[in-house]
């Protein structure tokens, strides 16, 4: 049998950062999701409602990429009450062509927030305003952060406002960013983000509406990450009829689990919408922002696509570089 290869969450930080490269990956997984037969199987996912815990497994075949990685990822929002992170879990690497495992990534999550940080740099480079120099970003956590590091891959961010829904978290959260990124970054209220920002990232497990529609305003941009749940939502059931473009990840999976769940709910959608996906708009066959007066909102639950294209590439990178262990089988 072939020797599988385990990476542990130290290794997979050495070889693979949020950088140019890692946002290439994400955005070609998402082009390979519009133009080849990507084989996606709904979501398993279940509320460990008991523990305010969630677990969610997600997969892909994708042509074009030789592996394929099936992702265990529980979430614990309770956990840093405990001393311990919120998020966990593992993907496991397989080989497309004969199905043999390749590898285990023991990455706690990290290749998981590695590849929404560039879900959301992809959306704002094909969405947002190319002249965006004003992010805002709802939240405070590690996905807050690696948002905002995010943006000033793909555009020119001048300064950032952090909302949080603890003000000592998003304090902390505004200096961390700001010493790395070495821009502006202060906090303020949800108002205050609207107000200002060229580029918004919702990046919250909130169950009640954070955004409204009267608060958009033209030229903005606004990527929602926390819905991935049939029970969560950051977005007013306004928004989406309030903007000019309507932009998801998985069509069928934001109707599920997305901003377009609730939207529909209310009635401020209808079920049978067609909405373009963003891979259509990489791939030239939907269309994305179509001036710099229209409002866009992208809807991003996470896919099993991006997964494997982020599990296949820290596969590659590993091998490049050496890093793991190898163990028979």
């Amino acid at each position: 049998m072939p020797d599988i290869k385990i990476l542990t969450e130290a290794e997979l930080r050495r070889v693979v950062a949020l950088d140019a490269d890692a946002v290439e990956c994400v955005e070609n997984a998402f082009k390979l999701l519009a133009t080849r037969d990507v084989v996606m199987p709904p979501i398993l996912s279940f509320h460990v409602a008991e523990h305010n815990g969630e677990v969610d497994v997600k997969t892909a075949y994708v042509p074009g990429i030789e592996s394929f990685a099936i992702k265990m990822s529980p979430g614990y929002f309770d956990n840093p009450k405990l001393g311990l992170p919120s998020v966990g879990g593992l993907m496991i690497v397989f080989a497309a062509r004969t199905g043999m495992v390749d590898a285990i990534h023991l990455d706690n999550g990290y290749l998981t927030d590695i590849r929404t940080a560039a879900a959301g740099a992809v959306a704002a480079k094909w969405l947002s305003r190319p002249n965006s120099q004003i992010a805002g970003i709802l939240g405070s956590g590690t996905q807050a952060r690696l948002q905002l590091q995010a943006l000033t891959l793909v555009r020119d961010i001048k300064e950032a406002i952090i909302w949080g829904r603890d003000p000592d978290k998003a304090r902390q959260c505004a200096d961390d960013s700001r010493q790395k990124l070495g821009i502006d970054v202060r906090t303020g209220t949800i108002d205050d983000v609207m107000a200002a920002a060229d580029v918004i990232v919702t990046t919250t497990p909130s169950r009640i509406p954070l955004i409204r529609g009267s608060q958009l305003r033209p030229g903005q941009h606004v990527t929602a990450i926390g819905s991935d749940a049939d029970y969560k939502t950051e977005l007013a059931p306004d928004v989406i009829p309030a903007a000019s473009r309507y932009i998801c990840d998985s069509l069928a999976q934001c109707r599920r689990q997305g901003e377009l769940r609730p939207a529909i709910a209310a009635g401020t959608v209808a079920a049978n919408t067609d909405f373009a996906e963003l891979g259509q708009v990489i791939a030239g066959r939907e269309t994305g922002r179509g001036s710099d007066n229209e409002i866009t909102v992208c809807d991003l639950t996470g896919t099993g696509v991006q997964d494997t294209a982020i599990a296949a590439f820290a596969f590659e990178r590993a091998l490049r570089f050496g890093a793991g262990i190898m163990i028979s089988s």
